[in-house]
């Protein structure tokens, strides 16, 4: 048998083998194929937890590398994370075998979406933390809904599960899918309920320039049915051109800020950080949103996920109050530890505009506290020097930026943000910085780490400092 087929409810019960488990989408995938009854078997190069572990729990039997010899477990079935590629032996085994092989986005469509409804989070920011979003307003509103979404979100203990029909959850990436493959992942789901939060340049070691991504985007609406709806950001322009595309599906829109056409905003109280706003509706109130979160960028995420949410049935009242009790998601504006009076914060942001949005929200909440900002650029759009025109400005709301510039980052990191003046540090060699920064950090400090990576563990290392400080 070479793949999992679906009678009603019932899965057929296949061996599914998955080279790259480790990632956080694989995983995902692998977590879903197991609760769905499957054998599932995976390597990684590195097996490394939290996914490891999470797997492991489950069962799941994992092997190091990607030798020829992974194939020796004799699966039904192969998938293939994107991190593979042709010249790998087991790839060139697999490619030589008769075994059957899919990407993680075909199978999950095949064999999990297609029976279900689809609700997909695309755009180049706040995709995760939207997705956790709609998953607990749904998981609240007692539908437990399935998902695969790319963090840990606080309500659930898991990124992946299969939950019961008819409702999914995904984070829609724009990312290609394998090697054999070159379409961006989302054009695999076909949702149902389609969120569209925002569209920037990104991923410059898979497209050429916007509109190669812009295309992507009109090739997902071209997948929504009719009677689907598209939710989209209306502040947004590259959206409006995508939208100018062609679509035939509803359009609803939002703006956390009022927009053109965007029957849906938000208007901040408090601090105005974002952690206190009402729900406009065509500018009339609908109910007081008061939860952890800080930004106006996750004002945006939070009617989009409404809207996405009241799409499926929940009813707006519903949604609204789910959200006072999302606990956010790991990583994102996430307080790791205190010591000696100072706060450390770990944030994925790794894009000037989710740089900037991260560092407002920070601001409107600490006042005139100092912020310290850390920041490695690390994905390869930043490693190439595509947005080192706009980094300084993303900065701005930093009264000390520190920046992590390794000897083969590819272009001039000190020149990039002269504009900061004395308020940048740039350096080549992570223990000096951590060195320097440590012993500069003042109680009341607030220390925002940017990377999409794990930064050599530095927000432990610094904590571990200001700790000693303390004895």
């Amino acid at each position: 048998m070479a793949s999992a087929a679906v009678i009603g409810r019932r899965y057929l019960k296949v061996h599914v083998h998955i080279l790259g488990i480790c990632g956080t989408f694989m995983g995902g995938i692998a977590a879903v194929a197991r609760a769905a009854g499957h054998e599932v078997t995976g390597s990684d190069h590195n097996v490394y937890p939290p996914m490891s572990t999470q797997l492991q729990a489950l069962g799941i039997e994992l092997s190091e590398g990607y030798g020829a010899e992974q194939l020796n477990v004799k699966p039904d079935v192969v998938l293939v994370g994107n991190v593979m590629s042709r010249g790998q032996p087991v790839i060139e085994a697999l490619l030589e075998s008769a075994i059957p092989y899919r990407s993680g986005p075909e199978w999950l469509a095949r064999e999990v979406l297609k029976d279900r409804w689809v609700l997909a989070v695309a755009g180049t920011h706040g995709k995760t933390t939207t997705s956790s979003m709609l998953a607990w307003i749904l998981e609240s509103a007692g539908l437990s809904p399935g998902f695969l979404i790319g963090g840990v979100a606080g309500n659930f203990p898991v990124s992946a599960r299969l939950g019961e029909e008819p409702y999914f959850v995904i984070e829609a990436d724009e990312y290609d899918t394998a090697f054999f493959d070159k379409r961006a992942k989302f054009i695999h789901y076909r949702p149902r309920t389609l969120v569209l939060n925002n569209l920037e340049f990104d991923h410059a070691d898979i497209y050429p320039d916007l509109a190669a991504i812009e295309r992507q985007f009109h090739y997902l609406i071209r997948t929504v049915p009719a009677s689907g709806r598209i939710v989209c950001n209306g502040a947004d322009a590259n959206l409006a051109r995508v939208l100018g595309m062609g679509r035939w599906s509803q359009v609803e829109r939002f703006s956390a800020a009022t927009a053109p056409g965007a029957t849906w905003s938000a208007h901040l109280s408090g601090t105005r950080d974002g952690s206190v706003f009402t729900v406009l509706n065509a500018g009339r109130e609908i109910d007081e949103v008061r939860w952890p979160l800080i930004g106006t960028h996750n004002v945006d995420n939070a009617l989009a996920a409404l809207l996405a949410a009241q799409h499926a049935g929940v009813p707006i009242d519903c949604a609204i109050a789910a959200l006072g009790s999302f606990a956010g998601v790991r990583r994102r504006m996430e307080l790791r530890g205190t010591a000696a009076g100072v706060h450390v914060y770990d944030d994925f942001a790794h894009h000037p505009t989710a740089i900037a949005s991260t560092l407002a929200g920070l601001r409107r909440r600490v006042g005139k506290e100092r912020i310290v900002a850390v920041l490695e650029p690390r994905s390869y759009t930043m490693r190439a020097g595509v947005h080192r025109e706009t980094l300084a400005a993303s900065l701005a709301d930093a009264d000390e930026v520190w920046l992590y510039a390794p000897a083969d980052l590819g272009w001039d990191a000190a020149a990039a943000v002269k504009p900061l003046g004395t308020r940048v540090q740039v350096r080549s060699d992570l223990d000096a910085l951590v060195a320097a920064l440590g012993a500069g950090l003042r109680p009341a400090d607030h220390v925002l780490v940017m990377s999409n990576g794990g930064f050599g563990g530095i927000h432990g290392r610094l904590l571990e400092r200001l700790r000693n400080r303390e004895h």
